[in-house]
């Protein structure tokens, strides 16, 4: 699979199941049980006789719904307490009641993966029904459904799908967003000692232990990309639990060059958003053409006005004027494309122009205090180190003092480093995931999309009583 089409949702296809009248309950078990569509309801529809023992019984089935491939005995399945089989039926019915009829054949609508319909397609010939293919109804988006690609992605995933579901249309952000979290997260969260931490517990996690979360180990890599980070940013700093001298300092000392860890993470929070403005011009353009690609301050014009302001900036700052006149061109550039994008969306007139000038003026303060916000991974990562060094100062002075200092060091160090795990570890992924929301998905999405919901209830083989 070629990387653009890794990144991009399953192509989904509109379609319609039909059959005959008297074989639509064999269709409907046929496409319940491949769990590849998903069937379009009326919401309205009143229940049928296995929906209505279910609202009478009150109860939650112990099992997931489930299909019987026999002519359902729903006085049988509740007196056997067989709620699986009564919920199955239930929604069977539900799906039913939604059919459109025409003399003696029955169809209903949904979305289907592409890849899927053929397969789907031969299944239903063999019973007497049909898939056929249909144009998407205008104006509608298809359901969005992402690619499995493993372990990874798996783990990366709750990332987007916490923020919402990507647009049909869009690029799927889950492997930049999984790289770009865990990279923040490390520069805020900078000690080998910890990352090391951070890394045995993914393991441990890999292993499924602790039982009660089993549920989690899909997570495994996502802590563990987390911890290796932390690690590597911690060898750069010279940090391992603390400034203790284990570890000589390769790139700075956060305590002693702040402004340079300050500028580094400022020039970081640039790059992640001028690639995000880039991944929001390719999503406009999917979504509505090149005039909105152009148009939008989350695509081109406001990568222009970004590029463009930091390029006045950096000329003004390093003295050469070659560079902040072609910044100012970009930027009048992004100001026209913007300006152009917001009073089409006016009623026009001197309101309209008025209007246009505030969002331009709102656009270009965002895009500084957005920038500036950056600064949090530096900030964030000044607070680690210095409470690793308050808590390894508070050591190396009890350590000395007689026969009890030694315990008493260790007590303090035990104690301090747990703390400044758990605090720095919860604040730090907390600010990772806010720059990641707020300063770049909100650039890489404008709306959001559903995700694909198929019908999928098993069909079980069930014994006929004699």
């Amino acid at each position: 699979m070629c990387w653009p089409e890794a990144m991009t949702p399953v192509r989904m296809q509109r379609v319609a199941i039909v059959a005959p009248s008297a074989a639509l309950r064999n269709a409907l078990l046929l496409v319940a049980d491949a769990g590849c569509i998903e069937v379009d309801r009326v919401e309205d529809a009143l229940p049928g006789p296995a929906g209505r023992r279910l609202h009478r019984l009150h109860t939650a089935p112990a099992q997931p719904a489930a299909l019987s491939d026999t002519p359902p005995e729903l006085d049988r399945f509740e007196r056997e307490a067989r709620l699986d089989l009564l919920v199955g039926e239930a929604q069977l019915e539900e799906r039913a009641a939604s059919a459109v009829r025409r003399d003696e054949a029955v169809a209903l609508a949904g979305w289907c993966p592409a890849g899927q319909v053929a397969r789907l397609a031969e299944a239903l010939s063999a019973m007497g029904g049909a898939l056929v293919p249909l144009r998407a109804p205008r104006g509608v988006d298809p359901p969005t459904l992402l690619r499995d690609g493993g372990p990874l992605r798996r783990a990366f995933s709750p990332l987007v799908r916490t923020y919402g579901t990507a647009p049909y249309r869009d690029l799927d952000p889950t492997w930049p967003a999984g790289i770009v979290y865990v990279v923040m997260f490390g520069l805020m969260f900078g000690d080998a000692g910890q990352g090391a931490l951070l890394l045995m517990a993914a393991l441990v996690l890999r292993t499924g232990r602790p039982r009660r979360l089993a549920r989690l180990r899909h997570l495994w890599p996502f802590l563990a990309g987390a911890g290796l980070c932390s690690a590597l940013a911690g060898v750069a700093f010279g940090e391992f639990f603390g400034p203790t001298g284990v570890l000589p300092v390769l790139w700075l000392a956060p305590l002693e060059q702040p402004e340079r860890l300050l500028v580094a993470a400022v020039a970081l929070g640039g790059v992640l958003l001028a690639l995000a403005h880039t991944a929001g011009a390719v999503n406009r353009w999917r979504e509505g053409g090149a005039a909105r690609a152009l148009s939008a301050t989350s695509g081109v014009a406001g990568l222009a006005l970004f590029l463009g302001l930091g390029a006045v900036g950096g000329g003004a700052y390093l003295r050469l004027p070659g560079l902040a006149v072609a910044g100012a061109a970009l930027l009048l550039v992004g100001l026209a494309l913007a300006g152009a994008g917001f009073f089409s969306a006016t009623a026009g007139g001197a309101a309209g122009v008025l209007q246009t000038a505030v969002e331009l003026f709102d656009a270009v303060l965002r895009i500084f205090a957005n920038t500036v916000s950056f600064s949090r991974l530096a900030a964030f990562g000044l607070t680690h180190a210095a409470l690793g060094q308050v808590v390894w100062r508070g050591t190396a002075a009890l350590a000395g003092r007689g026969s009890w200092g030694l315990p008493a060091a260790t007590l303090i160090f035990a104690v301090g480093t747990a703390l400044t795990f758990a605090l720095e570890a919860l604040v730090a992924g907390i600010q990772a995931l806010r720059l990641e929301y707020y300063e770049l998905f909100s650039r890489v999405f404008q709306s959001l999309g559903r995700p694909f919901r198929p019908w999928h209830v098993p069909v079980r083989r069930t014994e006929v009583p004699r």
